[in-house]
């Protein structure tokens, strides 16, 4: 069983500032849930082929095709600093 500790400790991982009650209301659902998969645990799928989706899908995606931007002026005058015909950027170097 979860207790408020571990919340405490998600939470610290996580990087979230819990309240009390955000504490104990998160206890109970965490609980419930882990108590969730504690049920499913005890189904028997030996003969279950393993798969991703309960149903088959399939993505329906457009081709994608590489075609040059007709007006590429317009593009550069819309950058915040450029050099003639290229984007001008801050210089970020690591030392390390």
């Amino acid at each position: 069983m979860l207790d408020r500790e571990q919340v405490r400790k998600v939470a610290h991982l996580a990087r979230l500032k819990l309240t009390p009650a955000e504490e104990e209301q998160f206890t109970a659902q965490l609980g419930d849930i882990l108590g969730y998969f504690d049920q499913l645990n005890e189904l028997d799928v030996t003969d279950v082929a393993p798969t991703t989706r309960a149903i088959d899908v399939s993505n329906v995606v457009r081709v994608d095709a590489l075609q040059p931007y007709p007006d590429r002026e317009a593009i550069l005058e819309s950058a915040p600093d450029r050099d003639g015909d290229f984007f001008k950027v801050p210089k970020i170097v690591n030392a390390d």
